[in-house]
């Protein structure tokens, strides 16, 4: 049974899923304070990472993330290791699943200016892996370009914080089954993400990323791409981009910590086709995925 209300907290997990199971703050619970900053102002960072043969994939870059956001947001960044042992109890017989964490500024009380004595609470949840068709990464996806805009904010660009409402909205654009991700600019009209993933771009064999200093997400799976290409000799560069780069690319695919890489076949009225570099690269993460996986196991 779901708990709604109960005294002063409300439920973690509102799906339900049997299959689903959180820790707040150690406790095997799925209820949260009503003050916690995290809900009333998405007060705080998350994670999401890949767990495979229950191994949480790459977890030394998801916690110099971590660790760097909290930095910035002022945040108290709970031991690497205390996060480690609460995420191997969850993950004990799970070969592989999605793994979240979440940290806030703490509970306590009303108003933007947070007490100095709040202690951050830490939320780690394990939900089901979701299968999505070989054929996303061998064929491509369909995407369109969103028509909300992103908000330009340094001071908050490149971390994973919790205020996810602009990709929310962008969401609700579509309905269609057949597009899978949709592409958001800034007010300027720039390209910098999609709504859950990363974008590249490759023209003239050059391997093309959007800037994230004025906002978007520095991805993990983008960070990785980015060094593998460096370590490869191939030709890279984060800049501005705009919907002509983007109309004028031979091949476009996206990333995240979950899908890896899917190439895109077609935004909107442009086509492309899936060829070397792309798939060139979707080896080199497959291999780099077993080389973390072999380091950090056991």
């Amino acid at each position: 049974m779901m708990s709604v209300f109960f005294q002063g907290r409300v439920p973690v997990t509102m799906t339900g899923d049997a299959a689903s199971i959180s820790l707040v703050n150690g406790r095997e619970i799925d209820l949260l304070s009503v003050y916690d900053r995290g809900l009333l102002y998405g007060d705080g960072l998350f994670e999401t990472i890949a767990v495979r043969k229950a191994q949480p994939c790459f977890w030394d870059r998801h916690m110099a993330r971590l660790t760097a956001g909290a930095g910035r947001l002022g945040i108290t960044s709970p031991e690497t290791g205390l996060l480690l042992a609460e995420v191997r109890r969850l993950l004990k017989n799970r070969d592989q699943a999605v793994l979240k964490i979440i940290i806030t500024r703490g509970a306590g009380g009303r108003g933007y200016q947070a007490s100095e004595s709040l202690q951050p609470t830490r939320i780690v949840q394990v939900f089901p892996w979701r299968d999505y068709p070989e054929r996303y990464a061998t064929d491509g996806i369909r995407a369109r370009i969103c028509n909300l805009r992103l908000g330009n904010n340094p001071a908050l660009a490149g971390i994973k914080h919790l205020n996810r409402l602009e990709q929310v909205l962008a969401r609700q654009e579509w309905n269609d089954p057949g597009i899978m991700e949709g592409l958001m600019m800034d007010a300027g009209g720039y390209l910098v993400e999609g709504t859950m993933s990363n974008l590249f771009l490759v023209r003239d064999r050059t391997l093309i990323t959007p800037d994230l200093s004025g906002c978007g997400v520095a991805g993990i799976m983008r960070g990785i791409i980015l060094d593998l290409a460096s370590q490869r000799n191939i030709a890279s560069s984060i800049r501005m981009c705009s919907l002509d780069d983007l109309k004028e690319a031979d091949e476009v695919f996206i990333t995240n910590s979950l899908i890896g890489i899917w190439p895109v076949r077609q935004i909107e009225d442009w086509q492309y086709q899936p060829n070397n570099l792309s798939k060139k690269l979707m080896d080199m993460v497959h291999n780099a995925t077993d080389h973390d996986f072999e380091e950090h196991a056991g």
